[in-house]
């Protein structure tokens, strides 16, 4: 066979015979994902619900509604934040142009035209497809409702912190810095000479003093990795029993869980009466919902137990260490409400909840905003950043999905079932051959009841079902 040559030069042909383009075969996990929201509905809901934002004769035909949500899943399940990317991507990939319905040779929506749409669309539309979700999962029974989960995570704003200014006069905070140098007896203060002189003076970044002009719903908070950035905070409700997040919420990062907790409680039972309000769906829930609260020692008060307590919720929430003896004088309410949380932690079943919080509720901080690729935002404002976020957890929930009905979260997991295929051939081979090694050892003919790989073999890595040996 003779090799051949990659030309140099090409000439566009002007005219292709539609027959010889090339197609291409789809995404096996795409093409069940359009057939699930093709089955329960998805894009009739949709129109319907954008209707009202569009006029019905004048100006040219809009981008349909579906592919615009169906763009904003494809961040989630491809792991891309901004929505450039999900343009490009969107363009480059033939698997994705078939999810999204659209031929080779039409263009795919531009990253500009996501911003017009999510502009004319508004939150509440979002949240209803959020809901929308919610119903397919109460159907598919991944929806219980009785035992909530509540934990909160910061996602890094799209703004800087040297681009902060003064509530009260609008100064900059090099400029603030430059004035309290002079004071201290600096006239030409260099940037080490500044840095120096801020590093030394204590609260220095408060945000009841600074504020950032592009984005003022950004608040200057500490992250988990101990950098200090202007964040959002974005709260979880998750079933417990399913790992179904039930509500999305999103604050200000300077507020503490304890202030936070009551909203996200309010959106959650607020998306699951609209789930009981569909006959088919609220015969899945469990006989009574939102019957129990599991969250961590950051949402621990008095206040939170006692409000708990009167809306009738069983709390299970880690208590953090008091120093010393507490009082209780005029607070009968918090202290029955403080030692009946203490009572219910330390049995049986609040232990088994509270393991069970430290998995199925960082499990989908990290599937959205790890892999997902929402860690760090780039839109500005809680209302955009909140319609981005509803349907990005949304696609969180149809992994869930996905995952009951073939076997796969996200399109990414068929690359994973390659290496265990591979892994699995390895194992077999290696026990064939210490078998048939094995096998003419004149021990086994005494003692053939006997465990046919040694011990100091089965706690041998090549042997171990784990990388712990276990």
């Amino acid at each position: 066979m003779s090799m051949s040559k990659r030309q140099r030069g090409h000439q566009s042909n002007l005219w292709i015979n539609t027959a010889e383009i090339v197609r291409s075969p789809g995404h096996p996990f795409y093409q069940r994902l359009n057939d699930v929201l093709a089955e329960h509905g998805f894009d009739r809901f949709v129109e319907e619900r954008c209707q009202a934002f569009y006029a019905e004769t004048l100006g040219r035909p809009s981008i349909p509604p579906g592919v615009y949500f169906r763009m904003l899943l494809i961040g989630y399940f491809e792991g891309l934040d901004s929505e450039r990317g999900i343009a490009w991507r969107c363009a480059d990939s033939l698997a994705l142009r078939e999810f999204l319905g659209y031929a080779l040779d039409e263009r795919t929506p531009e990253h500009s035209s996501l911003s017009v749409i999510r502009g004319r669309i508004d939150l509440q539309t979002h949240q209803e497809i959020f809901q929308w979700v919610l119903h397919v999962l109460a159907k598919s029974d991944l929806l219980k409702g009785k035992t909530i989960g509540i934990d909160a995570t910061t996602l890094e704003a799209n703004a800087a912190l040297r681009s902060i200014v003064r509530r009260d006069t609008g100064q900059k905070y090099e400029e603030f810095l430059k004035e309290l140098a002079k004071a201290s007896g600096i006239e030409s203060p260099t940037r080490e000479d500044l840095a120096k002189l801020d590093r030394k003076r204590p609260k220095k970044g408060s945000n009841q003093e600074w504020k950032n002009p592009n984005d003022p719903d950004a608040k200057i908070t500490k992250m988990k990795d101990g950098r200090t950035h202007l964040a959002h905070k974005a709260e979880h409700a998750v079933d417990l029993e399913t790992g179904a997040i039930l509500a999305v919420t999103l604050q200000g990062a300077d507020q503490g869980d304890t202030t936070t907790i009551q909203e996200t409680l309010s959106e959650t039972a607020n998306n699951v009466a609209h789930v009981q309000s569909d006959p088919q769906a609220s015969d899945h829930l469990a006989s009574k919902v939102l019957a129990e609260v599991v969250t961590d020692k950051g949402y621990h008060s008095n206040e939170t137990m006692r409000d708990l307590r009167h809306q009738k919720i069983r709390s299970y929430v880690s208590e953090p260490r008091y120093r010393g003896r507490r009082r209780w004088a005029g607070k009968a309410d918090e202290q029955q409400a403080v030692y009946a949380n203490r009572r219910r932690i330390r049995g049986e079943r609040g232990k088994r909840l509270l393991r069970k919080r430290g998995e199925l509720l960082e499990r989908p901080f990290a599937h959205c905003y790890e892999t997902g690729g929402m860690r760090r935002t780039h839109l500005r404002g809680h209302v955009r950043i909140l319609k981005r976020l509803l349907v990005h957890v949304a696609g969180c929930n149809l992994g869930l999905l996905m995952r009951k009905l073939f076997g796969l979260g996200t399109p990414r997991g068929l690359q994973g079932l390659v290496f265990d295929l591979l892994y699995a051939l390895v194992r077999l081979a290696q026990g064939l051959r210490w078998a048939h090694t094995l096998v003419g050892h004149p021990l086994w003919t005494s003692y053939p009841s006997a465990c046919w790989l040694p011990q100091s073999m089965a706690k041998s890595p090549q042997f171990a079902n784990s990388s712990t040996g276990c």
